[in-house]
């Protein structure tokens, strides 16, 4: 529903709950259709008891849901088909389209798109620590002792190194990223409502330093339930929340409150892959193309850690980084290789189509039409 009613979707809400329609919406260009998933995010659930849920779960029940759709609505099963996702839509992605390139039913599948994803723990971490210093987060001092005793004839592991220098350097990169109230999503942004702790920072932070079990303090969080204050969705909560609305959008009354993070399904997940390669390496010898794009603010997946991913590939290079352009000026730069580009968003953050709707419905327009970004 974020993606929906914050980013790409056909109607947006004011500060005061009064929805608008978008001039960006993703609609213009293309049918949409969105998933609230895991069953218990948002207003999905399921009539089921799952005391835990993983990754593979959720490709499972995403395709099944998309057969439910086409079964339904017959008259759209002959339209190309793309699958897009953002931040664990990385994972989500292409373990979904790995079920629609191997299962029975029978989609016109032509492709699939991952924006801010992650996509590989260890290459989103260790480039993690270069974007921040490059972006005076860090100091010199820090850069140094992380270099110096991380490092090892320009290799870097700040992930499961076992040396006690490189992790007692570690502990304060981790306590500047996670503690002092960045806005992790859009660095250059302001953390609306102040420099607080909040549960979305503990959920998508977790990505980060997960083999370390590091006690940092943690202030109170915010007054609405699973609303970061460093992101204003205050009005699509309130919105969400109304009877009328709820009625609207035949949400059974034993639900409760839509949030926008669900500590319950957080703390019942169970990850399973930490590199999407392989993935991407069996998908792309179908005949689908992929956009792997980044806003280049983002610091819980930053665009170092996509870039190397794809890089990662070893696909041949069509054409080198180069800027892509936008009303006559430079919206970000892109990398195209056979099958798959590389993309970035000048000064968007973790929710591309949010900071940068123009430029994002034209990237994705370039996409669908296998046009030149230039």
């Amino acid at each position: 529903m974020e993606g929906l009613l914050a980013e790409n979707g056909p109607l947006h809400l004011n500060d005061d709950g009064m929805p608008y329609l978008n001039p960006y919406s993703w609609n213009k260009v293309a049918n949409m259709l969105y998933l609230e998933s895991p069953a218990g995010v948002g207003y999905s659930y399921s009539d089921f008891t799952q005391s835990s849920i993983s990754d593979n779960q959720v490709a499972e029940d995403n395709y099944q849901a998309l057969q439910s759709f086409f079964a339904k609505f017959p008259a759209f099963s002959n339209n190309d088909f793309y699958v897009f996702g953002e931040s664990y839509g990385g994972i989500y992605v292409p373990t979904l389209s790995a079920k629609i390139v191997k299962g029975s039913a029978n989609f016109n599948f032509k492709g699939f798109g991952v924006g801010n994803g992650m996509t590989s723990y260890y290459l989103n971490e260790v480039t993690l620590m270069e974007f921040a210093y490059y972006h005076g987060v860090f100091g010199n001092e820090l850069w140094a002792l992380l270099n110096k005793n991380c490092c090892y004839q320009g290799t870097c592991n700040y992930i499961n190194n076992t040396n006690s220098n490189c992790i007692t350097a570690i502990l304060p990169a981790y306590e500047r990223l996670y503690g002092i109230g960045l806005n992790v999503y859009n660095i250059y942004s302001p953390c609306w409502g102040g420099a607080n702790y909040q549960e979305r920072y503990e959920a998508d932070l977790s990505n980060l330093f997960h083999q370390y079990q590091f006690n940092v303090p943690v202030p109170k969080v915010g007054s609405i339930p699973g609303v970061p204050r460093c992101i204003n969705a205050t009005a699509m909560y309130i919105w969400l929340n109304r009877d009328d609305v709820r009625q609207a959008l035949h949400i059974p009354s034993s639900l409760p409150n839509w949030e926008l993070c669900s500590s319950q399904v957080r703390t019942h997940y169970k990850r399973i892959y930490m590199d999407m390669a392989p993935f991407y390496q069996n998908l792309l010898k179908h005949d689908l193309r992929a956009l792997v794009y980044n806003g280049d603010v983002d610091m819980v997946c930053n665009f170092l850690g996509s870039e190397k991913f794809v890089e990662s590939l070893n696909k041949p290079m069509l054409k080198s980084y180069q800027p892509w352009y936008y009303n006559n000026q430079i919206a970000g730069f892109f990398k195209e290789y056979e099958k798959i580009t590389f993309l970035t968003v000048k000064g968007a953050g973790h929710m591309v189509p949010q900071y940068k709707p123009g430029q994002a419905l034209k990237m994705f327009q370039c996409f669908l039409s296998n046009t030149t970004y230039v």
